[in-house]
């Protein structure tokens, strides 16, 4: 019974890491243990590596540590490239050694065998496709076309020159730190893919993440259609209905098998487990990234939206006390003020709560165009070439 609850420990400690790590700075979470465990993830754990490092090496441990850090965050670097390959790479070889010994099987034709394997090496062509396509550099050959194709909004995004590249920055696009280039429709560096993702991957990256939230869906069943075989081979229900007496309901069999497959099948439970929980973080973020691509958004976009928005709402609330302070020192100076009712004063709206800002995004041109735009990138099409350059 050890290994048993040693088990569920371990994925409940693997779940509450990985929904504090990528959900912890969600609203919802807002003061909660969650949000002090993505802190002390994102935050305190490398602020406190730090000082001990500094208290224990000195100057020169943390002169090695920010060169470290240096080459790992701020520079192109295959480390999490790596990472993927490594991961994917053994989830594979455990699933072959702990469950391929029971394929075919009651549930699962001998075909699986092979479909796993064609799923796989589809995931990391995929991969390899997003990593190493161009995102849509931006250079001094092709910026006249790019600013015919993407007209500047003059909200979120102006006419200005890139500082480092010295072209003209283009709307939708944003100068990679981390790449040291000008990437078109810019929507994010991706560490793992050691790539941006602009005009022309996006949609590379939206199939690497359908794929893969698939392909972890596919192993997640796969294994639980193989415990459900054995079960059946094995004739567990009978065994424990026939021979110990138990009462032929769920609730009476469900802990008696559930302790059995955690005695004999520790190894496939825990791999069902890690593809389940890594494909409903897949399905989150390919839900998120899916509504971007509908509403013609990228994630650069949505961070300035919510800048703009704040800081326009804050306007349009100052100039709204203001307009209410400047009518209720008018009604004061009126001589004669008609009595108002308390009914009528309480339920008056405050001119606060009239202030309304309104998102107005240029570029969204409606689902299916949206989402052609993606499939069919407006740089790989013929009349981007053909048309007129406009000069920045």
């Amino acid at each position: 019974m050890e290994v048993e609850w040693l088990l569920v420990i371990h994925g409940l400690v693997t779940l509450l890491v990985l929904i504090s790590f990528l959900c912890g700075q969600w609203p919802i979470f807002e003061g909660t243990f969650i949000q002090k465990i993505n802190f002390f993830l994102t935050f305190g754990a490398c602020d406190y590596f730090r000082r001990f490092v500094g208290a224990v090496f000195g100057q020169k441990g943390s002169d090695v540590l920010f060169c470290v850090e240096y080459y790992c965050c701020d520079r192109p670097n295959p480390i999490l490239q790596v990472i993927y390959l490594g991961i994917i790479g053994a989830s594979y070889y455990f699933i072959v050694q702990s469950c391929f010994k029971y394929i075919p099987g009651y549930y699962l034709g001998e075909v699986h065998r092979y479909m796993s394997l064609l799923a796989v090496g589809g995931g990391i062509l995929l991969f390899l496709l997003t990593s190493f396509s161009d995102p849509g550099t931006v250079n001094a050959g092709n910026v006249s076309h790019y600013l015919s194709a993407y007209p500047y909004d003059n909200i979120i995004f102006s006419e200005k020159e890139c500082p480092t590249c010295k072209i003209p920055k283009l709307s939708r696009s944003k100068h990679c730190r981390i790449c040291d280039r000008c990437v078109a429709r810019f929507d994010h560096h991706c560490g793992w893919m050691n790539n941006c993702i602009g005009e022309k991957n996006t949609r590379y990256f939206m199939a690497f993440l359908l794929w893969h939230f698939l392909l972890c869906l596919y192993g997640t069943v796969a294994i639980a259609l193989v415990l459900a075989g054995r079960l059946k081979e094995l004739r567990v229900i009978d065994i424990l209905t026939v021979y110990y007496g138990f009462e032929k309901s769920f609730s009476s069999l469900a802990p008696h098998v559930v302790v059995w497959l955690l005695d004999s099948y520790n190894t496939q439970i825990l791999i069902m487990v890690f593809l389940a929980i890594v494909s409903m973080l897949l399905a989150g973020f390919l839900a998120y990234h899916t509504k971007l691509c509908v509403t013609n958004t990228t994630t650069n976009e949505t961070f300035k939206w919510q800048e703009y928005l704040s800081w326009k709402k804050k306007v349009n609330e100052a100039k709204a006390s203001a307009a209410a302070l400047k009518a209720s020192l008018g009604e004061l100076n009126q001589e004669k003020k008609l009595p108002v009712s308390k009914w009528k004063a309480f339920f008056q709206r405050s001119h606060l709560e009239e202030v309304e800002v309104v998102k107005n995004n240029i570029y969204d041109k409606g689902m299916l165009q949206n989402v052609v735009e993606i499939v069919v990138p407006l740089s790989t099409r013929r009349s981007f070439l053909q048309g007129k350059p406009k000069s920045g």
